[in-house]
């Protein structure tokens, strides 16, 4: 059979999120090259372990040169300044464990992952690499995702901000947006109310960023209510799969 051939550099994808790690492979023009992969999040998880996973994830799909990695919390230069779900013991709201925070702080994730498989390596937060693919590169766009909490990009004229966690600002009660908006307050209110929630979350950070377009994934984005969605004029809904289906993209996002 006659080989196809995939001119450019192929990119290893990976979305991590607070229950799952999603991972494919991408040609130049962002066309998966195998079905993708997704495993659980074994908690607890060691920033090693975390690499592991990926690793034993890629031997199951085609060769990458070069590997996009997303995943909650600050990320600044392939850095993980700070990251909510991996810190805890079992998982998304149970204890920090002091050893884990100590290992996550300031670990330099982009060059670790450089070194275990020797080509280039992008690391950004989850939202942010979503967002690459979806943002139109005109005017101020503004990407947000629901599930397990919040995630946040903000896209200036193609430029990808500084980023900012959102998600851990003060809302209501003396909660964060993540404690009002996370799935486990999805779980106990029912879509209706926590629609209801995302439609208020949305009117108080308009003032604050102005953005000329919003975009709403992440995979609770399909569970706002119908009455809700239609209060939300201009918004675009985006499909889950963009952490890693914008993996490509997220490079030129970065200007590399």
């Amino acid at each position: 059979m006659e080989q196809i051939s995939h001119p450019g550099p192929r990119t290893l994808g990976v979305d991590c999120g607070g229950g799952g790690i999603k991972a494919t492979v991408l040609d130049a023009d962002s066309n998966q090259l195998a079905p993708a992969l997704r495993e659980p999040v074994p908690y607890p998880l060691p920033p090693q372990k975390l690499i592991s996973l990926v690793e034993d994830m890629s031997v199951q799909l085609p060769p990458a040169d070069r590997i996009t990695l997303g995943m909650p919390g600050m990320i600044r230069h392939g850095v993980v300044v700070h990251t909510p779900h991996y810190v805890c013991r079992s998982g998304p709201r149970t204890k920090p464990v002091p050893e884990l925070a100590d290992q996550w702080r300031n670990f330099p994730m982009a060059q670790s992952l450089e070194q275990s498989f020797g080509v280039p390596a992008l690391v950004l937060n989850d939202a942010e690499v979503a967002a690459a693919g979806i943002v139109s590169g005109q005017g101020l766009e503004f990407f947000m995702t629901l599930g397990t909490g919040l995630g946040t990009a903000l896209i200036d004229n193609g430029v990808l901000s500084p980023h900012l966690e959102i998600s851990h600002a003060p809302m209501r009660w003396g909660l964060t947006f993540d404690d009002v908006l996370g799935e486990h307050e999805r779980r106990r209110l029912g879509d209706s109310a926590w629609s209801r929630r995302v439609l208020r979350a949305i009117e108080l950070l308009f003032p604050v960023i102005r953005w000329d377009t919003l975009y709403i994934g992440g995979g609770n984005s399909s569970r706002i209510s119908p009455s809700v969605q239609a209060r939300l004029e201009g918004v675009t809904f985006v499909p889950n799969t963009a952490g890693m289906s914008s993996g490509v993209d997220a490079w030129s996002l970065q200007g590399r």
